[in-house]
Formats: structure tokens, C-alpha cells, sequence
């Protein structure tokens, strides 16, 4: 077993699946991954199955139906620290996040950072493919959350992240109820509010390659109550 999880939920991700398996797997050694796959209807679980079939350091879990971003990961995180593992970390299927900044985010937490995020918004992070309107929402929607939580991390939507297990063990998972970019400001937030170290290191952000953004209005609304809930009660 390797000291690292990567926590990959899926859900419809046929088409990039074994792609981002053997990608994650190549570009560094220190990790495993955990494919989280909500009974995607086009086989995406059976693909993933197959792949750790073959390769001992991918493993799969499956949950009955989709519930959103947010309950696969926890169902991830909850794996991950019964396994064992000492870093944990989350990346989307579909190539946004870059394997090729894994080996930063592990050094960053290898070198004592208790939460690294890789971040869009910090000198030598970015985006691409993006339009006007997209980069002013995502840019909008993190400073909106940064100004009401008070926080200085950059990119607190982001979701390409390494906690370390002691963050996990601390925080009240059970407590966390927010999906989507929700729940990548909530869980930063509680990192922070838990006297924990984050670092941000810089990515390049792409759109997804192939497939069709989970992204909707509903998550990006709950996103802007949510900060409001967190601001007031943790």
C-alpha cells in the first residue's frame, strides 16, 4: 500500500475512466487511487472493476444511486482513513485536474502542509477554454465566499486538494451536508477553522475533454447560501 489515495468519484465517465486510471498511476508512484462510482448507468463501475482487476493499486467502491459530489467523497474520505492511508487526496475523472501536478501537491504535503489545494488563482495557476462569463463566476464565486468567511485562501472552489489524515480525523465529517463547489468551500473553511495549514500551489485548470459538466444552477446557488450557513455557525 502506498502512503496516498487518490479519491476519484465518477458518475457517467466511461469515456475518460481508464484514461485518468493509468494517468494518475504514471504520473506518481506514492499513490493508489479509489474509484467512487454512483451506479453510473453507462458501465463506468464495470470499466473500473476491470481496471483493478489488473492493477493492484486501483481500487473501486461502489454506491447504490448518485447523491452528489459531496457523499461520494465522504464515502471516500471514511475508506481511506479505515485503509489506513496517510494523504488523501481529490481530483475530478474527466482531466480538468492534471495528474502531472500530483507530484507537487504530495511534496507541498509531504513538507508538513496539513491541506494543499492546487489553485487556480495564485501567481502561476490559471484556466483555459474558458469564456468571459465562466472566469467571472468562478473568480466572482471565490472572492464572494473569501470576503464573507474571511479567509485569504485564492481558490476556495476548487476541488483538486491533499488532506493529511489528521485533518479528516478532526473535522466532523458527519457534520458536512453541501455538494459541489459547496463543499469545497465548506471543507476548506473547517480545515481552517480547525487551526490547520493550507497551502495553495499553482495549476492550470482545463475543461473537461470529453463528456458534459455536472455543473448546474442548483449547485452554484447552494454555493451562495451556503457560505452564509458556515459564516454563522462553524
Amino acid at each position: 500500500m502506498n502512503p496516498a489515495l487518490v479519491c476519484i468519484p465518477t458518475y457517467n465517465e466511461r469515456e475518460n475512466i481508464e484514461a485518468i486510471t493509468l494517468a494518475v498511476l504514471k504520473a506518481d508512484p506514492r499513490v493508489d487511487i479509489l474509484i467512487v462510482d454512483d451506479n453510473s448507468p453507462d458501465g463506468t463501475g464495470h470499466i473500473a472493476d476491470q481496471l483493478a482487476a489488473k492493477e493492484p493499486r486501483v481500487r473501486v467502491l461502489h454506491r447504490e444511486k448518485k447523491e452528489g459530489l459531496g457523499r461520494a467523497y465522504l464515502a471516500a474520505f471514511r475508506w481511506a482513513l479505515a485503509e489506513g492511508y496517510t494523504y488523501i487526496l481529490e481530483m475530478d475523472a474527466d482531466f480538468s485536474h492534471d495528474p502531472r501536478y500530483l507530484p507537487g501537491l504530495m511534496d507541498a504535503a509531504e513538507a508538513g502542509a496539513d491541506l494543499v489545494l492546487g489553485s487556480r488563482y495564485v501567481t502561476g495557476g490559471g484556466t483555459v477554454n474558458w469564456g468571459v462569463g465562466r472566469q467571472l463566476i468562478s473568480r466572482g464565486g471565490s472572492l464572494y465566499a473569501r470576503t464573507i468567511l474571511g479567509v485569504g485562501v485564492q481558490d476556495l472552489t476548487g476541488g483538486f486538494k491533499c488532506f493529511h489524515r489528521r485533518v479528516l480525523e478532526t473535522l466532523d465529517l458527519d457534520a458536512v451536508h453541501s455538494t459541489g463547489y459547496a463543499f469545497q468551500i465548506e471543507l476548506t473553511y473547517r480545515t481552517l477553522k480547525n487551526g490547520f495549514t493550507v497551502r495553495e500551489v499553482p495549476i492550470i485548470f482545463e475543461d473537461r475533454r470529453v463528456g458534459h459538466s455536472k455543473m448546474s444552477k442548483k449547485i452554484f446557488a447552494e454555493a451562495l447560501t451556503m457560505v452564509w450557513k458556515l459564516r454563522l455557525t462553524v
